[in-house]
């Protein structure tokens, strides 16, 4: 069966920042910075309570927000984050249960991997589209440049340590499509609802984003 895949859908930064949330008004508060910031691919992960009654918010509030639902790690989420609204899917590994599930929802769907051989098996299910994780404790770019002559037609989104500081060097590799992290909402900004911090930490990734893209032109 053909597979949908993220990266068409994907316009603007390659830079997807991964959320964890628990107030659904927050959270389109947070979703409206992040897309004034130029950063409209949002992933909000199932580790609170209300996460799923968040990506709802944000998908039915924040417009020009393309929701996805992370941290999927039983069957069942799948049809739950895809009826929430969720145009794509992630979780941090992957099973033969979770590819089944991920190929019923029919959404975009990266299964996270660590190793060449997890990315092979990952690749005979079918899935073209891989999380890399997490990124930085499995060898980081050097790792990514390593897979890349192996496995040619795998395209990855590092998580895991990406920051700011590395942004360009994980976006500059020509396996890598998207990268995603928590560094663009950092735990006091949003407990505090310090919105305009986000949206200044948005514009600067964005930036670094653009110049990257602009550099492999």
């Amino acid at each position: 069966m053909t597979l949908p895949l993220l990266e068409p859908t994907l316009s603007g930064p390659r830079v997807v920042p991964v959320l964890v949330l628990d107030d659904p008004e927050d959270a389109v508060s947070l979703a409206k910075a992040l897309v004034a910031g130029g950063l409209t691919t949002l992933e909000v992960t199932l580790r609170t309570p209300k996460a799923l009654a968040c990506a709802e918010a944000i998908a039915a509030k924040v417009p020009d927000a393309l929701v996805g639902l992370g941290t999927l790690v039983r069957p069942e989420q799948f049809a739950q984050a895809r009826d929430a609204g969720a145009r794509f899917l992630v979780s941090p590994g992957l099973t033969d249960t979770l590819a089944a599930a991920a190929k019923d929802a029919g959404l975009p769907y990266l299964p996270g991997i660590a190793t060449v051989s997890e990315a092979l098996i990952a690749w005979e299910h079918g899935f073209r589209e891989l999380k890399f994780f997490p990124a930085m404790l499995n060898g980081g770019v050097p790792a990514l440049k390593g897979m890349a002559p192996l496995i040619p037609e795998v395209r990855f989104c590092p998580t895991g340590g990406i920051k700011a500081e590395n942004l360009r060097d994980f976006l500059a590799l020509p396996n890598v499509f998207t990268v995603g992290g928590t560094w663009l909402t950092p735990a006091d900004a949003v407990k505090e609802r310090r919105w305009g911090d986000i949206e200044r930490l948005a514009r600067e990734a964005s930036a670094l984003a653009g110049s990257a893209q602009a550099g492999q032109a």
